[in-house]
Parts: C-alpha cells; structure tokens; sequence
C-alpha cells in the first residue's frame, strides 16, 4: 500500500506547490488583456481549489468549483500499488489485463472512459454559459490527458502513450484556442510560469513499489 494519510479529495499544497501557484499569479500579470481569464472553474479538491485560490488572489475573479474536474476515482484499489493489486484482487488484474487500461473501471472507481464522459459533459455546458469567454480550468493529470481525448479526437493508443510518456508538471499550463468552430491545442505541459517565478517545477514522482500501469 502507498503510505497515504489523507484521502485524495484532501491532499493539501506543499510549500513548493504554493510557491508554484504564486508564479501563476505573476504570469497572469503578465498577459496582455486579450488573454486574461474571464471565467474560472476548478476541481472541489483541495490542492486544486488552494492553487486558484493563489493564483488569483487580489483579481477580480470568482472561482466556480465543478466536480466533473475531479482526478479520477481509483475506488477500491485508491492507496495500493500495483504488486499490492494483484495480491488483493488478483480478479480485478486480470479483468483490467483483458478490458485494456483505458475502458476497465475499478470496483467503485471510474474507468478512462468514465473520465472522457464527464469532461464532455463540461465541455457542453462550457460552450453553452461562457462561450465567448476565457476560461481557465484548475484540474489534474488524467482529466487534462482527457480533454486531448475529447478535443483532438486522439485515439485510445494515443492517449495511454501520451499519458505514459509526459508525466504533467504541477502548476504547468495546458491551452486550447479557438480556431473556427474547433478548440485546437496551443500550449501543452507548459511550465514557463513556473520557470519565469523560479519555483522548482516538479510533478507527481510514483511512490515506491507503484505501477503506474497498473493503478492509472
């Protein structure tokens, strides 16, 4: 089991984390008034809601919080490495092995495509309420790997090669622009805010005996 003390809706910011937060503040400052954020929408937990609140503190902005943004549920297997898995629930190993990572869900849990769902759902609402706006997204790694997904219609092999090959870095920036009709990808993983604030830029390392392959 990983040594978690606090479930993942309440994992708090780190000092470096806050000092990551506080460089978004500074590269908000930074953009010119054609590409400030109008509108912002962040994930009810906890790490993601303080890094907006920093980020835009002292700005004229309310933070609208949306449980569609929330890091994808592990449900029973939340907390256990992947040798832990298999000697748990050994079943649910073999299921996983069988349905491909991104279509099995978890006891409980969601699935990738479970993911893919909600960020759709977001995204019709997005276009329906705030369709000429700016809107600024706080979120986590396989919620972000999704709306790729969903917005550049990546295929299911692309997205798990994607998501295996670029851990996404706390506090970095992923953006979509409109061209026409269609959100197009502009900036992905971003950690220029981060670099120009001198706050260290880290991302999320696996714990010791984690299989990433197994539990994401």
């Amino acid at each position: 089991m990983l040594d978690l003390d606090a479930r993942d809706a309440d994992v708090e910011l780190s000092d470096t984390g806050r000092d990551q937060a506080r460089a978004l503040r500074a590269w908000v400052d930074a953009l010119g008034p054609d590409d400030r954020p109008t509108v912002v929408v962040a994930s009810p937990y906890r790490r993601a809601a303080e890094t907006a609140a920093l980020a835009l503190e002292g700005l004229d902005l309310q933070v609208e919080y949306d449980e569609r943004l929330r890091e994808r549920d592990l449900g029973v297997l939340d907390g256990l490495t992947g040798a832990g898995i298999r000697a748990r629930h050994p079943e649910e190993a073999e299921r996983r092995k069988k349905l491909g990572k991104f279509y099995y869900q978890p006891p409980s849990g969601e699935s990738w495509a479970d993911v893919a769902q909600r960020v759709r759902s977001l995204l019709a609402d997005l276009r329906f309420g705030y369709d000429d706006e700016r809107v600024w997204l706080f979120t986590h790694q396989a919620v972000i790997m999704t709306f790729r997904y969903v917005l550049e219609g990546v295929d299911e092999s692309e997205l798990l090669e994607l998501d295996g090959s670029t851990p996404i870095p706390n506090a970095s920036v992923t953006t979509f622009r409109r061209s026409g009709s269609f959100l197009e990808l502009d900036t992905f993983a971003d950690t220029a805010a981060v670099d120009r604030g001198d706050a260290d830029v880290t991302h999320e390392e696996p714990q010791p005996g984690r299989e990433d392959d197994d539990v994401a």
